[in-house]
């Protein structure tokens, strides 16, 4: 029995290359007559760079930078020697990952730890990077990165400004004349799976500030930063960028990479993955399709990992099941997605701090029960096995 193990990372537990080794391990112990091939996932925030360097056969490079409160942190990119790629996601120095629910201070938080791993990259010699946006804990507009690549920010007096989510209000110039001299000489790969726009109700700080710590009560003010900064850039390039879709990425990290990077390629970071990894083709050849992610719910229906993945199966009418670490809402739709079942891997009463703490545990467990239920299955919905 052929069977593609393809889950997203379980965010704040395990990542996708721990999940798809965990469900591995539980598979072989439910039924060793499988041929398993594991490719972890992700959509352009964490778990890109260890998804992607895998794949590519890359390393991983680690460095010293800035995290988004400004202390120093290690954090590590992906290296391809052979083909000159860097892989940097900005969840890795400037992500939610890096602080605590009490630590989030989007007025303060930058992502110039992420132009740090990407001023390495570009003096490793990288000629293509892949820069994977989602996960971050900031709303500077990715402002921080190109102050670490030797953009700088001016007030009205003409000062040099740290650029941050307050900061954002007072910008009145900018000036790139001293960006690193390799920036405009490389392929950039922008990966994001988001689509809004810059401002509004649908805008970076309306639908991603409250996750970075943006109170209700200051969104108007957050919102008021984000559109002087837009008038100021657009100024600048002479250009409007606002309503471009995905602009809004990373909290507004996109808005400042299409502006100054105007011949970066945007793609899907799922469907990238998906291509390299080739995963149309294995998945077309397969007798069942295992994915998975921490939770699992109905806004998981506008185009996740789980549901990519089930979409997939699904041309190919291969039958797909998903773990899931917490199942919320009404999640039913999936089905017509191409999930045939959600399985949740919590199989005791816990509190969510232990199931995020036994997660690999739980849901190696969970893929054995799985292959068990699976020897009663005698209409054969879920593909062949032997016990």
């Amino acid at each position: 029995m052929k069977i593609i193990v393809a889950p997203d990372s379980f965010k704040g537990s395990i990542s996708s290359t721990e999940a798809a080794a965990a469900i591995h391990r539980g598979l072989l112990a439910g039924s060793s007559n499988l041929d398993i091939t594991s490719i972890p996932m992700a959509d352009g925030g964490e778990g890109t760079v260890e998804a992607l360097t895998m794949i590519l056969e890359g390393r991983l490079i680690k460095k010293e930078v800035t995290d988004p409160l400004g202390r120093r942190v290690n954090a590590s990119y992906g290296w391809v020697e052979s083909s000159k790629t860097a892989i940097v996601e900005t969840a890795a120095a400037s992500g939610l990952p890096l602080l605590t629910k009490e630590e989030l201070h989007p007025l303060s938080a930058t992502t110039y730890g992420t132009g740090e791993l990407l001023e390495d990259a570009l003096d490793r010699g990288a000629e293509t990077i892949i820069l994977g946006l989602g996960g971050s804990a900031t709303v500077d507009a990715g402002t921080g990165c190109f102050q670490a690549l030797g953009a700088t920010f001016h007030n009205a007096k003409g000062e040099r400004l740290d650029m941050n989510g307050r900061e954002l209000g007072n910008v009145a110039s900018i000036n790139t004349n001293q960006l690193h001299n390799r920036v405009q000489n490389v392929h950039w790969i922008i990966a994001s799976d988001v689509t809004n726009p810059l401002l509004g109700e649908e805008g970076a700080v309306s639908v991603f500030g409250p996750q970075k710590g943006v109170q209700q009560e200051q969104q108007e003010a957050f919102e008021s930063n984000m559109t002087h900064y837009a008038d100021v850039l657009e100024a600048h390039l002479g250009q409007k960028l606002r309503d471009k879709e995905g602009s809004g990425a990373a909290g507004g990290f996109g808005f400042t990479l299409y502006g100054l990077l105007p011949h970066s390629t945007v793609q899907s970071g799922f469907q990238l993955i998906a291509q390299w990894s080739h995963l149309h083709e294995r998945i077309k050849g397969a007798d069942l399709v295992l994915t998975g992610e921490g939770k699992l719910d109905e806004q998981s229906l506008y185009g996740k990992v789980p549901v990519g993945i089930a979409r997939i199966a699904k041309t190919y009418n291969v039958p797909c099941v998903a773990f899931a670490g917490t199942i919320e809402g009404d999640v039913s739709g999936s089905k017509q997605e191409g999930l045939l079942t959600v399985l949740p891997i919590v199989d005791a009463p816990m509190s969510l701090e232990e199931a995020m703490e036994r997660g690999d545990m739980l849901l190696q467990r969970a893929a054995t029960r799985f292959m068990e239920i699976r020897k009663l299955d005698t209409n054969n919905t879920l593909g062949e096995v032997t016990p």
